[in-house]
């Protein structure tokens, strides 16, 4: 026998093998031999199928590759397949969460215009790019939907479609940070520990510091770290931890507890932090047009850059993995670019 055929795994997809002449084809259903199986349907028999049309006489082709076998699975399969293989991934919630929403979107979409069954090549540019540009999405919205897309599945027709540059939003500084800290400390203790590790290291509240344990703290080094699989960048990070922090630290440090935000073994919910935040700004008297949690990260990034002048600085502490990230990011911020001495005079 010149052939072998067996089933295999990629992530969730499943498809079988065929090892012919020296060469392996996948193939995900039976298309190919005339028959409506796919191998999430039944694998053990569209591997029987394949092994009979194989005993029979028919070859695969030999100029099949990865992106043919891919075409073969509509465009809506493709999108379930690759978002389930993000899904099983370590990737970000954030990432997670936009994958499983665009793939809902689109399989609305491609139900009302007939397009559910169709493969990416039967699908033009114009109907891709119309579905992106919905107009019941934001620019913003929009932009992210295109990016989603071409995360999960990678085609020229994609790369194509240009979305409306969304309109840069300047973050405004906290002028009284102090002042804020005391008014979040008499609502809730917890949200006041969040806000303090936000400002005082840069940490992110609704993941990094909502999942910090006591073993990341060294309050005799003076700094908290946190492993690539703690925070977004994906690399160690290591930040020091000012006085101000490490008092406060220090005065509810507990063997008994394993999360440093909860009196608890296990940690808060991961919407939490963003409902406390909610009910505090409801009450609050001192906050704010436009400020948010984050708004404290932003404040605090903006007083590195202001006392450094280094973007190295600001990407180390922030965590970014590039400072392009952290370009970007100062963007956004109020910082002054020039002097009144750089501008003309009369």
């Amino acid at each position: 026998m010149d052939y072998k055929v067996s089933t295999g795994k990629d992530g969730r997809r499943l498809f079988v093998s065929i090892y012919f002449e020296g060469k392996r084809y996948r193939l995900f259903n039976g298309k190919s031999i005339g028959l409506p199986i796919k191998a999430s349907d039944n694998l053990e028999l569209l591997r029987s199928a394949f092994e009979l049309k194989l005993m029979e006489g028919w070859r695969p082709k030999k100029n099949i590759d990865k992106t043919e076998v891919a075409n073969e699975l509509s465009f809506t399969d493709r999108l379930k397949i690759e978002s389930d293989t993000v899904q099983n991934g370590r990737y970000s919630h954030h990432h997670k969460r936009d994958c499983r929403w665009v793939v809902k979107e689109w399989e609305k979409y491609s139900a009302l215009n007939n397009l559910s069954n169709a493969i990416l090549s039967q699908i033009s540019s114009g109907q891709l790019e119309a579905f992106v540009k919905q107009s019941k999405w934001s620019p913003r919205t929009q932009k992210n939907v295109l990016t989603t897309l071409r995360c999960l599945v990678k085609d020229d027709k994609l790369n194509q479609i240009k979305t409306k540059r969304t309109k840069s939003v300047l973050h405004k500084p906290i002028k009284d940070v102090p002042a804020l800290l005391d008014d979040v400390k008499e609502f809730n203790d917890a949200l006041y520990v969040c806000c303090i590790l936000t400002y005082g290291c840069l940490l992110r509240p609704h993941q990094e510091i909502r999942l910090l344990k006591w073993e990341d703290v060294d309050l005799d080094r003076n700094i908290i770290s946190l492993s690539g699989e703690r925070n977004k960048s994906g690399r160690n990070r290591i930040v020091p931890l000012p006085s101000y922090v490490k008092t406060e630290l220090s005065s509810r440090y507990t063997k008994a507890n394993k999360y440093v935000l909860r009196d608890s073994l296990t940690p808060y919910s991961r919407d939490y932090i963003k409902v406390l935040w909610k009910r505090y700004k409801e009450q609050s008297t001192i906050l704010g047009d436009g400020i948010t949690l984050y708004s404290l990260r932003h404040t605090s990034a903006l007083h590195v850059f202001q006392k450094t002048g280094s973007l190295l600085k600001l990407q180390q502490v922030m965590g970014h993995s590039d400072m392009k990230v952290s370009l970007t990011y100062l963007r956004g911020l109020e910082v002054k670019q020039l002097d009144v001495e750089d501008l003309p005079e009369l």
